[in-house]
């Protein structure tokens, strides 16, 4: 496979660009650059003169990106960072734009990361245990999977994954790992669909563990926490003599209830003006609204696009617009 090419389908292209509304002059920011395609339609749709900062953890995705886009990179209009969203503010600050117009986090992970069977993201073809976006992280999931106490174990199971069977599998992987070291994505799949029936077609009963040792390992839910109000600081910024036509704008695409509910609960609170507890005489939190939600409800892909991209059934869509203070 040559450095450049990506099998990667970009989720809901039409909805995030009509949230963005990228435009000459503009400035955005994809903080998971993943395949690049999101990117590269911000390009293609801010011509001549927009730029984008593409952020990512994967030194893999960002060679591709750097290939792939290099016409961008070289004339300045896209410039690419390694580094984790949770740092935005910081990475913001080292690149200073004058201000920035849009933010999109699509929190998927790419298909060029989940068919590679050496990264350990997918049960689907043998490879080892890994499952680190970034590979300076010090623990892996092979890790977590073989010096982790059962509790530790179930706990991860079902806070990350919601995995019914959270326990039964944790005390078969303590028995196992007792024998030798799980080392391998097969083992491991073995082991937590056991004595499950699957069809072909169905959601593979090993599915949910898979998803909770992945952002266990990356700390995807911390993260994700993390970067939400530096989003809306960011896109209230005005850093110089520049300033966008209109109020800047978030996009996150979530794939599963616990990353979506984080995005919800945060984009409700920052909707309001008032966060005092239920019958609080009167209001003595201070707290302003900063947010006005343009999705009252997620917005999810059309049966076309699952046709055509299967991986994007799960993906819903939350858009807010930022509320200048005056």
């Amino acid at each position: 496979m040559s450095r450049e090419y990506t099998q990667h389908v970009p989720v809901m292209m039409d909805e995030v660009l009509r949230f963005l509304h990228p435009r000459s002059g503009g400035y955005y920011i994809d903080g998971t650059l993943g395949g690049g395609g999101h990117t590269s339609a911000l390009l293609e749709h801010s011509e001549p003169d927009g730029k984008v900062l593409g952020i990512d953890t994967d030194e893999q995705a960002l060679a591709r990106v750097r290939v792939r886009l290099s016409h961008f990179v070289d004339n300045g209009r896209l410039v690419l960072v390694q580094s984790n969203f949770a740092h935005l503010t910081q990475i913001v600050d080292e690149i200073e734009p004058d201000f920035v117009q849009g933010i999109l986090l699509d929190l998927g992970f790419s298909s060029d990361q989940m068919d590679n069977a050496q990264r350990g993201f997918s049960f689907s073809a043998d490879g080892p245990l890994d499952m680190r976006l970034d590979q300076s992280l010090p623990i892996s999931a092979a890790d977590l999977v073989n010096t982790a106490s059962e509790q530790e174990l179930a706990d991860i199971f079902w806070r990350y994954g919601e995995e019914t069977r959270s326990r039964q599998i944790a005390r078969r992987i303590v028995r196992e790992r007792a024998k030798e070291s799980i080392t391998r994505t097969a083992r491991l799949a073995t082991l937590a669909a056991a004595g499950v029936p699957y069809k072909s077609g169905a959601i593979h009963p090993a599915t949910r563990v898979f998803q909770a040792l992945r952002i266990a390992v990356n700390a995807e839910l911390e993260q994700l926490t993390a970067v939400l109000p530096q989003m809306v600081e960011i896109l209230q910024a005005k850093r110089g003599g520049s300033e966008s036509e209109n109020a800047g704008r978030m996009v996150i695409i979530a794939f599963h209830s616990l990353e979506d509910r984080i995005v919800k609960t945060f984009m409700r609170r920052e909707a309001i003006d008032c966060i005092c507890p239920p019958r609080t005489p009167a209001c003595i939190c201070g707290h302003k609204a900063t947010l006005r939600i343009l999705t009252p409800k997620p917005l999810t892909p059309g049966t076309q696009e699952i046709e055509q991209n299967p991986r994007a059934r799960s993906a819903k869509l939350r858009a807010a617009e930022i509320i200048m203070s005056a």
